[in-house]
């Protein structure tokens, strides 16, 4: 059976009542490369965010990132998951939901496994399972200024 997400949704009535405006499992799932599936979640534009919107931001097109916004998804990692070393221009706070990976940046591989949190702050890297399941990330991508390191600004790529 393949992996599933349920995405629990919250808003307003026209009376100001909180309520579950989408309870469901999630059907927007594009393969970014193979062997990983990204489930949307929700995303956001512009800082403080508008909660105001009955639109459902998970439907909006978006790549890595979103200029001026956030994107939340859920990423299942297969194993064996194709190569694809990149950097965004984000800040990502990653939260491992299940299973194990490898986290390779410039030569140096870190090990993360379920109930592992990482903060990844515009770093080029790639994401590796040599396991034999699945690997489920939570992810909030959180749009940012370009690194500059060594007075040289490191853009997006990959």
């Amino acid at each position: 059976m393949a992996f599933q997400v349920r995405r629990v949704i919250t808003g307003h009535d026209s009376n100001g009542k909180a309520i579950v405006k989408i309870d469901e499992i999630v059907t927007n799932v594009r393969e970014g490369r193979p062997g990983a599936m990204a489930h949307a979640i929700w995303t956001t534009e512009g800082f403080p965010v508008n909660n105001d919107g009955q639109e459902d931001a998970a439907a909006r097109p978006v790549q890595t990132t979103l200029a001026g916004g956030t994107i939340l998804r859920v990423i299942e990692f297969k194993p064996g998951v194709q190569a694809r070393n990149h950097r965004t221009d984000s800040i990502d706070y990653i939260v491992v939901m299940a299973g194990e990976i490898d986290m390779e940046m410039d030569g140096t591989v870190v090990h993360i496994k379920a109930g592992d949190v990482m903060v990844q702050r515009g770093t080029i890297h790639n994401w590796i399972n040599n396991g034999t399941e699945s690997c489920i990330l939570a992810v909030a991508l959180i749009d940012a200024k370009p690194v500059t390191a060594g007075g040289k600004v490191l853009n997006a790529v990959g």
